[in-house]
């Protein structure tokens, strides 16, 4: 939900280069980068409690109330960047960004589809699909919805929703072009009889008859050649 802010407590690194990355990674640590209107600071965060604060109420739009290790300074911040490993499934990397409270930033938000099984167009047959996910907003950081739900329960065979037609919260402002395509229904495949085929024993049938029958208006096949000759013979004047 908006607003959700969750407290993360964050070390910073001050060694840096692959061989210690790699070795973080192996206790469990994530390493990461916080931005703010300074210079960035090295850190690295248990990835148990980064999970935790990126999967609470406010999901991936939370506000993470940094707090670098023995300073005891809070950072209001958002999440800029991830990265996981394809194979195991792990956080490697992490980029914060510090925000400000009472100015507007720009997010990705998830479009959430809804109703989809009571779509008329869906109960005909037809297919609901999703050709957009995510929507640029603007808002301030306490304001970016953790998702954006479209009803798609009306929805006939043929029928398209844009951007146009998502509904958001007082405060928040669409940023992407309103045409663009989010969610349509495609009408059902009809299936086309086969054409009638004859079966073996009428195609054998024809087959016979068709040898037997000599073309309209045709002639009759010549007598193969030598045949006079053979039963016919002449005599040789002598």
């Amino acid at each position: 939900m908006a607003g959700e802010r969750t407290k993360l407590t964050v070390s910073e690194r001050t060694h840096l280069g692959s061989p210690e990355t790699r070795r973080l990674r192996k206790q469990g640590l994530v390493p990461g980068v916080l931005y703010g209107r300074g210079e960035p600071i090295s850190i690295c965060i248990a990835e148990r409690e980064l999970r935790r604060a990126l999967t609470g109420a406010g999901g991936l739009h939370s506000i993470l109330d940094v707090v670098v290790d023995g300073t005891g300074t809070s950072h209001a911040s958002i999440l800029k960047d991830y990265q996981v490993d394809k194979v195991r499934g792990h956080l490697t990397h992490v980029d914060l960004q510090e925000v400000r409270l009472d100015q507007t930033i720009t997010a990705a938000v998830t479009v959430q589809l809804i109703g989809g099984d009571e779509s008329p167009g869906v109960r005909e047959g037809g297919v609901l699909s999703q050709p957009l996910r995510e929507i640029s907003v603007e808002a301030l950081p306490l304001e970016v919805p953790e998702h954006l739900d479209l009803d798609v329960s009306h929805m006939e065979a043929g029928d398209t929703l844009r951007i146009a037609d998502v509904h958001v919260p007082e405060g928040v402002t669409l940023l992407d072009d309103p045409e663009t395509v989010v969610a349509t229904v495609t009408a059902p495949t009809r299936e086309v009889a086969p054409e009638e085929t004859l079966d073996e024993a009428e195609a054998e049938a024809l087959a016979v008859d068709s040898e037997g029958e000599t073309p309209e208006g045709g002639a009759e096949a010549p007598a193969e050649p030598g045949a006079d000759a053979a039963g016919d013979q002449g005599t040789v004047e002598g």
